[in-house]
């Protein structure tokens, strides 16, 4: 069977896929699929086989859309996704998305965690994270950042079912090792350029990775610089020295190196695009000592572009393929870990996410 190389692309309007081989130089675009539904996270189960895709729609509410057979046909489930009428907690729309070792778990708005262990068929509430330091103010209206997205980022340990990394919009990082039950902030280290009330909590990591190839190195990006940690997040050291900025949202690391990590830095303020109007991916080969920016093939003129924390994603083939996708619609892909650049969409709504995986 020949290599296919598949890019889950979530947008304003729906979820796309992308599909190459292994030249990865010409591409097909399927879609919009979701019905259009806005989707925050598109993701391939190995596992499974099935697609999943995360979705909120102002009209229709909040659910996982899944899809069995490469994107032909879709379901739609929000069984269980929700807090009950009841409670303290509504649900507006999940974002993070994680599957590993047999079962999904989704991160959601209001900030908690769901798990199905039917392949997304339906859902149970996990936890809200509750008596971690933070969470009694996390949930408010005043307390929520632009685009308050709950729990946005997920990360799962490849060995170890009940140990997995969860990250809370403006507030940090927090691990657990029993499957949900209890919590650590992992925040050690981190840089705020606001007042901190208690300094376990209250940063803003946008996008954690971990390295296939030693699972104790973890990168993030964060709104007050990238950091990388030797100790799987215990403790967190600064390498933004050597980029144009200290803030972005995407980033990926090296599937074979160790000390292999990319990044998208964007101006800090409110417009947020990439600096200079000048498209750049930047990779380090040593663990954030040095960086190099990857431009060739990419516009270096007037282009405003944005990148949000799911956008930038890696395959793991021998020579490494890049892509990245921007808020206004384009996908950028490189077969050469960067190296060079070619447009493989240039008219889709605005990106929110790109997923890649390999199909041997």
């Amino acid at each position: 069977m020949a290599t296919r190389v598949v890019l889950l692309v979530g947008t304003r309007k729906g979820c796309f896929i992308l599909e190459s081989d292994e030249a990865r130089r010409d591409w097909d675009v399927r879609g919009p699929f979701c019905d259009g539904w806005p989707i925050y996270r598109a993701i391939h189960d190995a596992d499974s086989g099935a697609i999943y895709a995360s979705a909120a729609s102002e009209w229709h509410g909040a659910g996982v859309w899944r899809s069995g057979d490469l994107g032909e046909s879709w379901e739609l489930s929000s069984e269980g996704l929700g807090y009950g009428e009841h409670g303290e907690l509504r649900l507006s729309k999940v974002a993070g998305l994680m599957a590993a070792h047999g079962r999904l778990i989704a991160g959601a708005e209001a900030a908690g965690l769901f798990e199905s262990r039917d392949g997304g068929v339906s859902w149970s509430l996990l936890s809200t994270l509750d008596g971690q330091p933070g969470r009694g103010k996390w949930n408010m209206p005043e307390n929520q950042p632009p685009g308050h997205l709950g729990i946005a980022g997920l990360l799962p340990d490849p060995n170890d079912r009940d140990r997995f990394w969860a990250v809370v919009q403006g507030w940090g990082i927090f691990e657990t090792t029993d499957n949900g039950r209890s919590w650590t902030p992992r925040n050690e280290g981190l840089r705020a350029d606001w007042p901190l009330e208690d300094p376990r909590v209250n940063y803003c990591v946008h996008k954690l990775v971990m390295s296939p190839v030693d699972h104790d190195r973890l990168y993030q990006q964060n709104h007050c610089g990238m950091h990388r940690s030797d100790d799987a997040g215990r403790s967190w050291t600064e390498i933004t020295e050597g980029l144009p900025s200290d803030f972005g949202f995407a980033a990926a690391a090296h599937p074979h190196d160790r000390d292999g990590f990319y990044v998208i830095p964007l101006d800090a303020g409110h417009g947020r695009c990439m600096p200079d109007g000048q498209a750049a991916v930047w990779r380090t080969q040593d663990g954030g000592s040095s960086w190099r920016k990857l431009t060739a093939g990419l516009p270096q003129r007037d282009a405003y572009l944005g990148v949000l924390r799911e956008g930038l994603a890696i395959d793991d083939l021998d020579s490494p393929g890049l892509y990245f996708g921007t808020s206004t619609g384009q996908v950028f892909a490189s077969s050469d870990e960067g190296e060079t650049w070619s447009a493989a969409a240039s008219y889709l709504p605005g990106i929110a996410s790109v997923e890649v995986t390999v199909i041997h």
